[in-house]
């Protein structure tokens, strides 16, 4: 057996190597499971995909496409005859049908650009539902075009009039589509009901209102569409039980907090009208931990249980499990799945639940839980790469954060070295995500390079309850900054992190707050904000989700609330910044867009502080966790220099130059914001 201290640590080679699930279904027998994975190929300019085929009770697998393409969201057949997916083998995505028992695919579809998303299965096994775009040629980008939506751009997808989306159904043995919309709207994610006679979707991108909410609908086959009546808000799954109700699963409501958990909805297609099963305290459902991995893997299905009960994921802390949700009667929940994980269900058959779960040690792999007790792991995707790797160890953390409130966080421990560490500070987005037991390839590459990797779920973290989230609305950069140096007094009085070698980083949201923590203090040698926000008054009118997001979090729109815009923008303080800063930006981030890095480096700059702009031409908000190949090294590659760079030959922290701490922080109320 090999000694830990013989193995050599995670690269940007090593994490360029690893595979993910992108996704999976169950055999309707419960006997199968056929499952895309994915992988940088050999030249490292791109990703390949390729469908596996896997015997439960035996443990063998077997390769079922060549993987030559991408070839992602395998569906069953409800006979169990065939299997749909989705693959570019063709030029655009198309839709193909292939045996289990192997074979040539057959193409279903032949669109001229393509189709987008998981198909769904008829009932009766004879026709596919699918989304697809509805323009049947792209606006030319070279001649003038005039906006008319409220939202016209979106990250990832580009001018929203460009990219919609219609509901579609085609005869699995091939043959012309029949589109069942006609609309304004991006008709996503179609789920056939019980009895094959309509299709119910996710309708978003309304034309004249908030982005990010999205309608339930249900459109039959003569193209009738039925509005399902429910409050406003972001839905991300649907389920339909054999009784023909409709669940579903909304993420956030319009008419709540920015950062309240999501809800589980039942309604009775025949009223039109659905009914919220989950208004007691559970703390999270629907929330979410943020790895740094490929694998794209959502919950999108909400299984309904042979019980009637539905299932979906829920946020405890750190962690996010499997919970039960009654239907009928008296609201109840239990979990069903659990453990120190990240955990997205598949697909119910029965009593057997497919999962996918990763940890702080593991990308990710499959699992099969039998409702009635007992689990079983199905794959090791990276068993043998990773076995060969010494990896960091967790140690989880609690301690009082501003205003004495009770925050958790982890120290990942170096493979090598004793302590104290030099330490990174690595903030998580949204500001309402968490971090946890999630597989992040950034945590393991900074740990291998010596550092130890310091997280925190401050104030506006999800899976602590509503109040411990939305208590941040109004008040970025007080609470949360509060929280997080809080933790970093923490690691230094347990002896974990060195104060003399910090460095702090983060993305989008956690790239706002490094670039916030930069111009209050000096006690950082190193600092890189990926995608952040820095100027909200800007973002405002620039982002795609600007007006509604900032107006959310804020409080009001800034001719309401100008005063509380600038004080709550890094930018106003950026001009004080002495920490070597290095930028990392998405070109093509629609998010956070690039002139939130441009503005902070110009003031960086034009005051005399060491800083760089890695741009990262293409990439979308996410484009460094799972966008192009070369992107991701670039990030990764960056990220280690720059902190050793800066961190480790930094030398000794001079007396003086300490952020505020929870102490302070907790007497005053806010953070202690320095003299310009």
């Amino acid at each position: 057996m090999t000694s830990s201290s013989s193995l050599s640590t995670i690269s940007p080679d090593d994490v360029l190597k690893l595979r993910f699930v992108q996704s999976a279904d169950l055999s309707p027998d419960g006997s199968r499971v056929v499952y895309a994975v994915s992988w940088a190929d050999a030249e490292g300019q791109g990703d390949r995909a390729a469908l596996f085929l896997l015997d439960v009770e035996r443990g063998l697998w077997r390769q079922l496409t060549a993987g030559t393409a991408r070839d992602l969201s395998p569906v069953w057949s409800p006979d169990g005859s065939e299997i749909a997916f989705v693959s570019d083998r063709a030029g655009q995505q198309q839709l193909f049908v292939i045996s289990p028992d192997g074979g040539e695919a057959r193409q279903v579809t032949r669109l001229p650009l393509g189709v987008s998303g998981a198909p769904d299965w008829s009932p009766d096994g004879t026709r596919l539902a699918f989304s697809a775009l509805a323009a049947s040629e792209r606006r030319d980008p070279t001649r003038p075009y005039r906006v008319t939506r409220t939202y016209y751009r979106l990250d990832e997808v580009g001018y929203v009039e460009d990219s919609l989306l219609d509901v579609h159904v085609v005869e699995a043995s091939g043959g012309e589509p029949t589109r069942l919309t006609h609309d304004a709207f991006m008709n996503t994610l179609p789920r056939w009901t019980a009895d094959g006679r309509a299709v119910a979707y996710l309708a978003g991108c309304d034309p004249d209102a908030h982005l990010f909410a999205n309608r339930v609908r249900v459109v039959d086959l003569q193209g009738r569409v039925q509005e399902v009546q429910h409050p406003p808000g972001l839905t991300q799954a649907l389920g339909l039980g054999p009784d023909g109700r409709l669940v579903f699963v909304q993420s956030f409501a319009l008419d709540r907090p920015m950062g309240s958990r999501g809800d589980l909805y039942v309604a009775d297609l025949a009223a039109g009208r659905a009914v919220r099963r989950t208004s007691g305290p559970e703390p999270g459902l629907a929330g979410r931990l943020q790895p740094d991995s490929a694998a794209a893997l959502e919950f999108t299905a909400v299984g309904i249980t042979p019980l009637g009960e539905a299932l979906a994921p829920v946020q405890v802390g750190g962690r996010v499990g499997v919970h039960a949700f009654s239907l009928d009667g008296p609201e109840r929940a239990r979990e069903v799945v659990g453990g120190d994980r990240n955990v997205t269900p598949l697909r119910l058959r029965g009593s057997r639940l497919l999962f996918a779960a990763s940890s702080s040690s593991e990308p990710g792999d499959l699992y099969l839980a039998d409702l009635e007790g007992g689990e079983r792991r199905l794959t090791w995707l990276n068993g043998e790469l990773l076995g060969e790797r010494a990896l960091p160890t967790v140690e989880h953390l609690g301690f009082a954060g501003a205003g004495g409130t009770p925050v958790e966080g982890w120290f990942l421990r170096p493979p090598a070295g004793e302590p104290p560490y030099p330490t990174v500070l690595y903030i998580h987005g949204g500001p309402h995500g968490g971090f946890g037991h999630a597989w992040h390839s950034d945590m393991q590459l900074l740990c291998g390079a010596g550092f130890g990797v310091l997280i925190v779920n401050h104030r506006g973290s999800t899976g602590y309850g509503d109040e411990f989230a939305s208590s941040l609305v109004g008040r970025w950069g007080e609470l949360d900054y509060g929280d997080l140096m809080a933790g970093v007094d923490h690691a230094i009085e347990r002896g974990l992190a060195d104060a003399g070698r910090l460095g702090v980083c983060g993305l989008s949201g956690g790239g706002n707050l490094t670039c916030w923590i930069v111009g209050q203090t000096d006690r950082f040698k190193a600092a890189v904000p990926e995608n952040p926000v820095t100027n909200f008054l800007s973002f405002y009118g620039v982002a795609d989700i600007g007006p509604w997001f900032m107006a959310a979090e804020t409080g009001g729109p800034p001719w309401e609330r100008l005063e509380q815009y600038l004080r709550q923008s890094p930018i106003t303080y950026a001009h004080r910044c002495r920490t070597p800063t290095l930028l990392v930006q998405g070109e093509a981030d629609l998010r956070c867009p690039a002139e939130q890095s441009e503005q902070f480096y110009a003031v960086l700059r034009a005051n005399g502080c060491v800083a760089e702009m890695l741009r990262l031409p293409g990439a979308s908000h996410t484009g460094a966790v799972r966008g192009p190949v070369p992107v991701r090294r670039a990030q990764n590659e960056a990220l280690l220099d720059w902190m050793t760079r800066y961190v480790l030959g930094a030398g000794p922290q001079p007396s003086g130059q300490t952020a505020v701490t929870a102490a302070s922080t907790a007497a005053t109320g806010s953070t202690d914001r320095r003299a310009p």
